[in-house]
C-alpha cells in the first residue's frame, strides 16, 4: 500500500512545479556559479532538479537515492579524470536532496558533511527559498572541494555546467 501513495503523491506534482521554483533566469545564474566554483577546485558539478518519478519508479518503490544513483550514472558524473564528480539531485515531490559524490571526492569527506549540507538545504525550501538553498548548497560543497580537491593547474571542464531542471 504504502507504494501507492508514494506514486499518487509523484503523479500529482507535475513538471511545471520544477520549472516554476527554478525559472530560467536563476537557472541560468547557477549555471554561472557552477562555472565559477570549479575554476578553484578539481571538482566537477552537476545538479539535477525534478518535479517528481515517474510512475512506475514510485509504484516499484524507488528512492531519491536510487534515482540520484540513476542519474549521476545516465549523465557519466563518475567520468572524470580525478574522479571528482558531485551530484547535487532535488526531487521536488518528497521534498528530497540527494547529494552523490564519485570515489575520488567520496572517500575524502564525511558522509556527515553531505548530509549537513542537504539539511541544510531543506531547511531554505522548507521556507520557501528555494534558489537561495541551492546557492547555499552550491557554496558550501565548493568549500569542501576547495580543501579536499583542490585545482591541479589549469581549469578542465569535464562534465557540463548545465542545471538539468525537469
Amino acid at each position: 500500500m504504502r507504494h501507492w501513495k508514494k506514486a499518487w503523491h509523484n503523479l500529482r506534482s507535475t513538471g511545471w512545479q520544477a520549472r516554476r521554483l527554478f525559472p530560467q533566469a536563476s537557472v541560468q545564474q547557477l549555471e554561472q556559479q557552477i562555472a565559477l566554483s570549479e575554476r578553484e577546485h578539481a571538482g566537477q558539478l552537476r545538479f539535477v532538479l525534478e518535479s517528481a518519478l515517474d510512475w512506475r519508479q514510485a509504484l516499484h518503490g524507488m528512492t531519491a537515492r536510487e534515482r540520484a544513483l540513476q542519474w549521476f550514472g545516465q549523465l557519466r558524473i563518475w567520468d572524470t579524470e580525478h574522479n571528482s564528480g558531485v551530484l547535487v539531485y532535488v526531487l521536488l515531490a518528497e521534498r528530497r536532496i540527494e547529494i552523490i559524490a564519485d570515489r575520488g571526492i567520496d572517500r575524502r569527506v564525511p558522509a556527515q558533511a553531505w548530509q549537513d549540507i542537504c539539511a541544510s538545504m531543506q531547511q531554505s525550501f522548507a521556507v520557501g527559498d528555494f534558489m537561495d538553498g541551492l546557492q547555499q548548497g552550491l557554496w558550501r560543497i565548493h568549500a569542501l572541494l576547495i580543501v579536499h580537491a583542490p585545482a591541479h593547474g589549469p581549469h578542465v571542464n569535464e562534465l557540463p555546467d548545465t542545471v538539468i531542471v525537469r
